[in-house]
């Protein structure tokens, strides 16, 4: 059976532009900075986010260790939200490869975390206490529901990190997205942190990798800890080329994911025994809660789902998150709506 996979834009696989891409890319050792497509790469991820460089990583998950790891030594403690991706699913690579300590503050709804709280956690220079070194937000928010984090808040976290001299990194896996929900360049997002990661393989539809992107002298740096966590490549630029063309091509697509997510939120806030949380999708993530009517939890229902040909992640015992993507069409959007309600029925 051919499935319409909802679970997450990760599922995404190559386009046949990518495909051939890969198979004619000109190709060196990049341990050595040898390959002319993944250099390429760096340096279009480097001027789409405003940065003086790039380092491309096989996955986000290395991208925000390795780049935490370049702004924090050993002890010192980095502040972000208690539903972050780094803080919930890199396996706690911060503290285990790291030893770094973590300030987990409430994200709001939104994703974002209250200044006030931020500016409360920033730890007195006082010998009992780890240092502040480092404030890590994520935009757009997955666990808060693909949220896009308002671009004055993004402007205030920096005014404050710099009034205490600590340095910032944003998760941007999903950047593209908040950039096309905004209406803005990317860049503009991540001009006030230091540093950035984001990734390909994503919406973006790459098969693997992300970029880490920052100043010349924080690229040098993390590129000695990408070959510390095993991520140094050889003939990677087979790889790189793939991600060219997403960053070229598959952008300002973006935003066909996020008609088709509130298309499809629409559909369901007519389904009965369903509530949509956030109401209106930002981007291209739709999280779904099951009403006290259903007596099934979210994975029974998910099981009922896959028997109409419609996977859903499960994302809490009465949760789904629904993900848009380009492998997504509108006749795919009128699958999920009809194997919905034939379940619910």
């Amino acid at each position: 059976m051919e499935y319409v996979d909802l679970r997450s834009d990760t599922v995404t696989h190559p386009t046949q532009e990518m495909r051939e891409a890969m198979e004619a890319a000109p190709v060196g050792d990049d341990v050595y900075g040898e390959d002319p497509t993944v250099n390429r790469l760096q340096e279009i991820a480097a001027e789409m986010t405003g940065k003086q460089a790039g380092l491309f990583v096989p996955s986000g998950t290395m991208g925000n260790l390795a780049a935490i790891l370049a702004h924090c030594g050993r002890g010192d403690e980095v502040i972000l939200g208690n539903m972050s991706h780094t803080f919930l699913y890199e396996a706690g690579g911060i503290s285990a490869l790291g030893g770094i300590h973590s300030a987990q503050l409430s994200n709001q709804p939104d994703g974002s975390i209250a200044l006030d709280a931020i500016e409360a956690a920033i730890r007195p220079d006082d010998p009992h206490d780890p240092i502040t070194r480092l404030i890590c937000l994520e935009d757009t928010h997955n666990r808060c529901g693909g949220t896009v984090l308002p671009l004055d808040y993004l402007h205030k976290v920096g005014e404050l990190a710099r009034r205490y001299y600590l340095a910032t990194h944003l998760d941007g896996a999903r950047l593209f997205n908040a950039a096309i929900a905004l209406g803005i360049p990317a860049k503009q997002i991540v001009d006030p942190f230091d540093s950035v990661t984001f990734c390909l393989s994503k919406a973006l539809c790459a098969p693997v990798g992300s970029v880490i992107c920052g100043t010349e002298l924080f690229i040098k740096k993390v590129h000695r800890i990408r070959k510390q966590l095993g991520g140094g490549m050889r003939q990677v630029g087979i790889l790189a080329a793939a991600g060219i063309v997403a960053l070229c091509k598959m952008v300002d697509r973006l935003s066909e994911d996020h008609v088709r997510a509130r298309k499809l939120a629409n559909g369901l806030r007519q389904t009965s025994g369903l509530a949509i949380n956030p109401a209106i999708p930002e981007t291209n993530m739709v999280f779904v809660d099951l009403t006290e009517a259903v007596p099934y939890t979210a994975k029974q229902i998910a099981e009922k789902l896959k028997e109409h040909g419609v996977l859903v992640g499960v994302t809490g015992t009465r949760r789904f998150r629904l993900v848009t993507h380009y492998w997504i069409n509108d006749n795919g959007v009128e699958t999920a709506l009809s194997a919905f309600q034939n379940v619910l029925k």
